[in-house]
């Protein structure tokens, strides 16, 4: 079931329907489930990434950091 949740995700993916996936799950074991038999696959496929960076969404994102005015 996990790897044709992955070819689902990876055809949106190469055909340039999805950039992004965003996942609404009601019961928390659906999303664990996701994360630790969908997740590996695309990373294998180099959908997902294994590893980041920076370690802040706006180093992930190349946006500038604010100048810290408290900081003297």
């Amino acid at each position: 079931m996990a790897e044709q949740v992955a070819e689902q995700i990876e055809h949106w993916y190469r055909e340039g329907v999805m950039d992004i996936l965003l996942i609404r799950q009601d019961h928390p074991a659906g999303f664990k489930d996701f994360i630790q038999l969908v997740v590996p696959i695309l990373q294998n496929r180099g959908i997902f990434r294994k590893e980041y960076a920076d370690d802040t969404l706006r180093g992930n994102s190349g946006l500038p950091y604010p100048e810290n005015k408290y900081k003297k």
